[in-house]
């Protein structure tokens, strides 16, 4: 399966899909907790014992500059579970999933330090995010399989594939 191969939806093509407040079906948002005192923080993020623990590939850090944009990413087999540790971003998902009932709906999810919580993304979802703020942002993924380039795909964020538009809105 190739990235081409994702093709937009009617509604997409006659306009930019609108953010929904509703998740994508098998997309989960979890508070996560902190535990906060005068000499710092301990910020939970998974664990095997969560009942929405599914197994361990690797964890990751993706740091990125405010501004930047990182996006879009397609996981054929691997599940997500992303938490912003440090800055902020917002991410947005767009679901691909032939069979899914939410095939076609956009979401954003802002994460990080005003709102630490964990997304778990399933495969099929595209994926990406915008660090935003005025400091690094740093994004983590516990993964369920190890980095395989051949199991990822890649849209260009700014090609069209998918309409939407990064940039900054006002009111």
């Amino acid at each position: 399966m190739s990235a081409a191969s994702f093709a937009r939806p009617a509604s997409a093509k006659a306009g930019k899909p609108r953010a929904e407040k509703v998740l994508i079906d098998g997309v989960k948002v979890i508070p996560l907790k902190q535990i906060v005192d005068e000499r710092g923080k301990v910020m939970h993020m998974l664990k095997a014992t969560d009942p929405h623990f599914t197994t361990f590939g690797e964890i990751y850090f993706s740091c990125a500059w405010p501004g930047t944009v990182k996006a879009w990413h397609i996981h054929q087999s691997m599940t997500l579970n992303n938490a912003v540790l440090s800055g902020r971003a917002k991410l947005v998902l767009y679901d691909l999933r032939e069979a899914s009932p939410t095939k076609g709906q956009l979401q954003e999810i802002f994460l990080g330090e005003d709102n630490y919580v964990l997304v778990q993304i399933p495969p099929g979802i595209a994926n990406g995010y915008k660090a935003y703020g005025d400091t690094l942002t740093i994004l983590a993924n516990c993964a369920t399989e190890p980095h395989d380039p051949a199991e990822i795909l890649y849209i260009d964020p700014a090609g069209g594939d998918i309409a939407y538009d990064w940039g900054l809105r006002h009111g």
